[in-house]
């Protein structure tokens, strides 16, 4: 009976021995093994591993990427306008060891070194602009400046940072309604600006426009006082060539004269009366007498 005791005995605690030399690492943590408080092992892949039973221990970490949401906090501004920020970030461990060495292993630990950067961080890079342009900056430039300047001091905790965003970025309600007015004041003044500035462009324009015109007019009635000149000039000599005789003269004359008799006759009466020294006379008589 002693011996079934005995053995049984022997079973458990080999059983118990067996059991804590067992390491199970999950999908989602890393297993740091220590032996007399020094790290010995980090395990990241998830499975069954071993360690020395009573000489060896484990802590497990979070591999997961986690959530630190920040508390709302004032920032202020370039132009010493006063901002409420509510952000939050995604961080993991990427150095299990170098997280253990640095911040002891603790979540909470990290969170306040997270905390304490993000806000340094956002608080220059919101103190480098107006508060207009943080206004104008929500999609995704201010989340960016931040993450230059946080990135790099995360990596001595073995922690990275993968994402920051604002939830709201907004102002104290106290001054909200004097900003808004403010603002609408200043875009109104900038599209008084560009509506005046269209105005001047399009006068200049119009100006430019009249002027071609009027260029071109002018040069047009050049042109046509020049060829009415010309062909004026040119009927002259027509006519010098076909008259350039005294029958021929003689002869135009006397055309001319029956041209000025016919228009002097209007209206139904066809009976004209010409002095004897009236040139159409003359015409008249002397055609009459040959």
């Amino acid at each position: 009976m002693k011996k079934k005791i005995a053995a049984v005995l022997i079973v458990v605690v080999l059983l118990g021995i067996l059991g804590s030399s067992v390491v199970v690492t999950a999908e989602d943590e890393y297993t740091l093994v220590r032996q007399f408080g020094r790290i010995s092992k980090v395990v990241d892949q998830p499975g069954v591993s071993m360690k020395i039973p009573f000489v060896q221990t484990t802590d497990t970490y979070p591999k997961q990427t986690l959530l630190y949401d920040l508390v709302p906090s004032e920032v202020i501004t370039r132009d010493k306008k006063t901002m409420i920020t509510d952000s939050y970030v995604l961080w993991r461990i990427s150095d299990p060891m170098r997280f253990a060495q640095t911040l002891n292993g603790s979540t909470t630990n990290a969170e306040s070194r997270i905390n304490t950067s993000v806000y340094n961080a956002l608080k220059n890079a919101i103190s480098s602009m107006n508060q207009d342009e943080v206004i104008t900056s929500r999609d995704g430039e201010l989340s960016a400046m931040v993450m230059e300047r946080i990135d790099a001091s995360m990596e001595q905790y073995g922690i990275e940072l993968l994402m920051f965003e604002t939830k709201q970025l907004d102002l104290p309600e106290d001054n909200k309604a004097a900003v808004y007015e403010r603002m609408i004041s200043e875009r109104d003044n900038i599209a008084a600006t560009y509506t005046a500035e269209g105005n001047s462009e399009a006068q200049v324009i119009r100006n430019t426009t009249d002027k071609e015109v009027a260029i071109s007019i002018s040069e047009a009635e050049k042109q046509a006082e020049i060829l009415i000149a010309e062909g004026e000039a040119e009927y002259m000599r027509i006519l010098s060539e076909a008259y350039d005789t005294e029958e021929k003269t003689e002869f135009y004359s006397f055309v001319r004269s029956l041209d000025a008799l016919r228009s002097s006759m209007t209206g139904d009466e066809k009976t004209v009366v010409l002095s004897a020294d009236s040139p159409i006379a003359q015409i008249f008589g002397g055609y009459t007498e040959e």
